[in-house]
């Protein structure tokens, strides 16, 4: 059965078809077909924004423009996410295989002059949130360089780094006997943090779930409950933060917990019925002598931060 296109669609094609030979018929930006693809494929224009490093607003001007310049709608625009109309399905074949080819053609011209291996350590909490986007950027930059991720405590992160094993290191700032070093990247309060609806704030003792010992975390909560006079435990004790996570959601314990990770089911804890954390911060260290893919890698990231 042949399928027959909409009027709007067949112009929808015509336009881009045309659009590089035809006078006086505008180009598609490649950074703006990036940002398209990126949110037809996340289904959201917030998740879409921290993939291609760019505020919301922003992609919702570059679609704004779009459309305007293609005379079509291209998302349909519902509550809590986006969908494409059948003419941003026709541009989304077309936008994918265009960046496909513009990779393609950079690539051909422009061989890979650094290659090798690049070790790069990070903590499981908000580094490992930027990875994705960032390993991609620096894939196309750098295509003959291997990156070797290994994620851990800040504490082993550091003793790798100054052991010559990795090459750069993202850690939290600010844990005891851990020296100041390195560049601060990424700043945001920490909160407490439990199971929406729960009731594990209530319990006394406050049931509390830790990073391990020697985590800043660890030592700001209990800090501040000292301080405040508050009866607590200990109820859960865990290497990485994906355990925090887990006994909040199971409502056994409340946490603290960077703003940004707090999401459905966890909800933040009432700030009048516990002492506030406070900020905590991520740190950039390299090791001396850093390679020229070192740097990028740190350009990427630091980048990846800025509307985090």
């Amino acid at each position: 059965m042949t399928q027959v296109a909409s009027p709007h669609t067949a112009a929808l094609q015509a336009s881009v078809s045309q659009g590089s030979v035809s006078q006086g018929v505008p180009l598609l930006d490649s950074d703006v077909l990036r940002s398209f693809v990126a949110i037809a494929e996340c289904g959201s224009f917030t998740r879409a924004a921290r993939q291609v490093f760019r505020t919301p607003s922003a992609l919702s001007m570059q679609i704004k423009r779009l459309e305007e310049t293609l005379g079509q709608a291209l998302f349909v625009r519902e509550a809590r996410q986006v969908r494409l109309t059948p003419e941003g399905e026709v541009l989304l074949g077309y936008g994918r295989r265009l960046l496909k080819l513009n990779e393609e053609a950079v690539t051909q011209f422009l061989a890979p002059s650094v290659s090798g291996r690049l070790g790069f350590g990070t903590t499981d909490d908000v580094g490992t949130r930027i990875l994705p986007g960032v390993l991609a950027q620096f894939a196309r930059s750098h295509p003959a360089v291997q990156v070797d991720v290994v994620v851990g405590s800040s504490r082993e992160m550091l003793s790798r780094l100054d052991a010559g094993e990795l090459d750069l290191v993202l850690v939290t700032a600010g844990n005891p006997g851990q020296e100041a070093r390195g560049e601060i990247v990424h700043s945001e309060p920490l909160v407490w943090a439990g199971r929406e609806g729960g009731v594990a704030a209530q319990r006394s003792p406050l049931p509390v779930a830790l990073a391990h010992q020697g985590c800043a975390w660890r030592g700001m909560a209990l800090e501040v409950l000292d301080r405040a006079g508050l009866s607590y435990r200990i109820a859960y004790s865990c290497e990485h933060c994906a355990g925090q996570e887990a006994a909040m959601i199971a409502d056994l314990a409340v946490s603290p917990f960077p703003q940004s990770l707090v999401r459905p089911p966890l909800r933040r804890i009432d700030p009048s019925l516990l002492p506030p954390l406070g900020e905590y911060q991520l740190t950039l260290v390299k090791r001396p002598g850093a390679s020229q893919a070192c740097e990028t890698l740190v350009g990427y990231v630091m980048g990846a931060f800025v509307n985090y």
